[in-house]
C-alpha cells in the first residue's frame, strides 16, 4: 500500500486530541511501549515532550509518525535504516563548506553595515 493511502487510514484511527501519553500511542499503534522508546532514539523526528510530572506526552503529528514507520517496519519490511531514510525530507541540505562560506559571507556584509 503506498504511503499516501495509509496516510488517511492511519489518521482515522486516532482520537480527536492534542496529546497522548504513551500508553495510549502504544494501543493506538499496535506495539509494545518499550518498542515506541525504542523508535524515539532511532528516528529524531520522534520527539515527545515531557510533561511536568515526566511523563512522555506525544502530539498527534508524533503518532502519525510513529504509525507511518511501523508501516514501513512491519508491512514493507524495511529495516530501521531504510525506514530513517525514506522518511528523510527530500531537501538537499547544503555543505558544511558551503555553509561556513554564507556565514563568513553575511558577517563581512554585516561588518561593512557598520563601518
Amino acid at each position: 500500500m503506498p504511503l499516501e493511502c495509509v496516510d488517511t487510514v492511519m489518521t482515522d484511527t486516532i482520537p480527536n486530541k492534542r496529546f497522548f501519553k504513551i500508553g495510549e500511542v502504544s494501543r493506538i499503534v499496535g506495539v509494545p511501549t518499550h518498542v515506541l522508546r525504542y523508535w524515539e532514539r532511532e528516528f529524531s523526528w520522534v520527539r515527545p515532550r515531557r510533561a511536568p510530572s515526566k511523563q512522555r506526552v506525544y502530539r498527534r503529528r508524533d503518532v502519525e509518525m510513529l504509525l507511518k514507520i511501523k508501516n514501513l517496519l512491519h508491512q514493507e519490511k524495511y529495516t530501521i535504516a531504510g525506514a530513517r531514510k525514506k522518511l528523510q525530507p527530500r531537501s538537499p541540505r547544503p555543505s558544511r563548506d558551503q555553509a561556513l562560506e554564507e556565514i563568513k559571507q553575511e558577517l563581512i556584509d554585516l561588518r561593512r553595515l557598520l563601518d
